[in-house]
């Protein structure tokens, strides 16, 4: 007799979004799409952690109600190290980046949806999150430079989106961009980096049930220096895949090279999934240190999620020796 083995990500029925909430948020998108709800006013934000969060206009939305299927087996990194230690080459490259990173105006954001999509679309943030059926999740997150963190990201499912988007059948890719603001962002005047910020990955990898769009962290709206107001969160590869301050979707059936890709694309690939046995050509991958603990322990492949998305590689990893 055949017996089914429960995934570790699956949740009880008593914690699923109603139908009458589900369809609600329908409803909304349906709105957004047909281009009634439109930009909101500039609203500045002021200061770091705590006082951002208060002037943030989305801030009655956090906390967040935490899924409690995606569970992490370390303890949660301290919200001051996961904050105060960043990478965001936009406002330079060294990793007291968070102070640099105030200067970055997160209201009027506006998120363009476009492509091979049913209907291409300018959306408001704040109707955009309000759309969204938001949760937090905890998270692995395993820097390329060999550090890990683990932290508790709220955010919506990245299948949330493709609802939105409406992709063309034949669409392959999402392609992922930052804002593009030299005044505002000294790291862009630097013009041997190809701005601004471009990422993709697989419209598969997309609806992933690990793939989600961060909006927030530690109960509260994204912090600037973390990716505000939008961040590509996906746990199985490294983080500089996981894109920051987005302000393009854009659907396609070819997929461009990404930052890194174009500033050194044999040390930073295009699929990125964390694989101990694949070095970076300048260090191992072997192990990671546990920021915040002094430890420093075995890296996973995958990053510990090789049952949630080791199937989404099975062909690739015939026609390829490595995943990165």
């Amino acid at each position: 007799m055949l017996t089914r083995s429960k995934p570790t990500w699956e949740m009880p029925e008593s914690e699923a979004t109603s139908e009458a909430d589900f369809l609600n948020r329908r409803e909304l998108c349906k709105t957004i799409a047909a281009g009634s709800i439109l930009a909101a006013g500039s609203v500045p934000l002021l200061g770091v952690g705590s006082a951002q969060a208060a002037a943030d206009p989305s801030a009655s939305l956090y906390p967040a109600k935490r899924n409690e299927a995606y569970k992490l087996d370390r303890e949660i990194t301290s919200e001051k190290i996961a904050t105060t230690y960043n990478n965001f080459y936009e406002f330079g490259s060294h990793k007291n980046i968070w102070k640099a990173a105030q200067k970055l105006e997160t209201r009027p954001w506006t998120v363009t949806i476009d492509g091979m999509v049913e209907k291409e679309q300018k959306v408001d943030i704040d109707t955009l999150l309000k759309a969204m059926p938001l949760e937090e999740r905890l998270y692995r997150h395993r820097c390329v430079e060999a550090w890990a963190i683990a932290v508790p990201w709220t955010g919506f499912p990245m299948e949330a989106l493709l609802d939105l988007a409406r992709p063309a059948a034949g669409a392959k890719y999402v392609v992922m961009e930052t804002f593009n603001d030299k005044k505002m962002a000294p790291g862009q005047r630097q013009f041997w980096y190809p701005w601004p910020y471009v990422e993709t990955i697989t419209i598969e990898e997309a609806a992933n049930e690990l793939s989600i769009i961060g909006t927030g962290a530690y109960g509260k709206p994204m912090p600037k220096q973390n990716g505000a107001p939008l961040r590509l969160v996906v746990p199985w590869k490294y983080g500089f895949k996981q894109i920051k301050s987005i302000v393009r979707f854009t659907f396609t059936d070819k997929a461009p090279k990404s930052f890194w890709q174009k500033v050194q694309s044999k040390e930073y690939g295009f699929w990125a999934n964390v694989n101990p046995e694949v070095d970076h050509p300048r260090w191992s991958q072997a192990t990671e240190k546990l920021l915040g603990t002094g430890k420093r322990v075995p890296t996973q492949l995958y990053n510990g999620y090789a049952e949630q998305v080791a199937g989404l590689y099975t062909e690739i990893q015939k026609k390829e020796k490595t995943f990165f």
